[in-house]
């Protein structure tokens, strides 16, 4: 039996299967360089220890599973943990060059994969946990993956008005073409646990104690106008509106888009806003 046939998160194993995992490969390079400073805080904040066994979900194409790897040392161990065979094949091949023999990645639904019970430290993700169809099935399911103790650390995003990044070309493009509707509160997206009392709620519901769940800003980005604009219009809620339902508008959009980044240009590329969740918690007895 299939991946994707026996799967909770179907319409989300087809979608990072399709285009939006191979633009992710794509854009890869570019991805990572946007999001690595918020994967960082997270890092950070799960005091990872050298020889700890780590579980990296929704691990993309590894740059988060490499750098878990490097911080626990060759007497650790990293399993990195994806739906996406796309971002799976690139982050094998990554690997090959990394070496880094304590890492290795597996295709699987962390929401009902069978992880072996106990098996790990931690349990970390950059912006790959907020897609699950049962986060409370989810989370139970990764929260007994963890030894007695073990800590659960990631970063989720906030609200789009929270994230400039985000919020500025949806504004710009929106006037050209129609707004898609928002997903149902608590639909698997990427803006699924903005709200902070439905993270507490979630990982409290899972059984997870000493939540702690910090706001923190920051400036993203630092790519160039012209590769911004591109960015935007090849992967997000920009590029899926105009890609689903508008295509034909693509040149105002991106004359759009290009205007409203133009103030956020600077020395150091095209830098706005990012509001997210730096998440942590612990397993407890039991």
């Amino acid at each position: 039996m299939t991946l994707a046939t026996n799967a909770h998160n179907a319409a989300q194993i087809e979608h990072w299967n399709g285009q939006a995992g191979q633009t992710w490969v794509k854009l890869q390079a570019r991805l990572d360089a946007q999001l690595a400073p918020l994967g960082q805080l997270a890092m950070d904040r799960a005091e990872i220890r050298s020889g700890e066994a780590v579980l990296d979900v929704g691990c993309g194409t590894g740059a988060t599973t490499f750098e878990l790897s490097r911080r626990v040392g060759e007497a650790g161990r990293v399993l990195g943990v994806d739906i996406s065979r796309p971002m799976l094949s690139l982050a094998r091949q990554r690997l090959e060059a990394a070496h880094l023999p304590q890492t290795r990645f597996e295709e699987g639904d962390a929401q009902s994969h069978g992880f072996a019970h106990g098996a790990f430290d931690l349990i970390f993700s950059r912006f790959g946990i907020m897609f699950f169809a049962d986060p409370i099935a989810a989370f139970k399911n990764l929260r007994a993956a963890l030894k007695e103790g073990g800590r659960l650390a990631f970063v989720c995003w906030r609200r789009v008005s929270d994230n400039p990044w985000v919020a500025v070309p949806m504004a710009a493009a929106f006037q050209h073409i129609p707004q898609p509707p928002p997903p149902p509160p608590g639909a698997p997206s990427e803006f699924a646990f903005a709200d902070r009392d439905r993270v507490h709620a979630v990982l409290e519901g899972a059984g997870f104690g000493q939540i702690s769940i910090e706001s923190t800003d920051m400036l993203i980005g630092g790519a160039s106008l012209a590769v911004t604009v591109d960015t935007t219009l090849s992967m997000g809620p920009v590029a899926a509106a105009l890609r689903e339902t508008n295509p034909e508008k693509r040149a105002p959009v991106e004359y759009a888009v290009r205007q409203a980044f133009e103030p956020y240009d600077g020395k150091e590329g095209v830098r706005l806003g990012a509001g997210v969740w730096i998440v942590w918690a612990r397993r407890g007895l039991g």
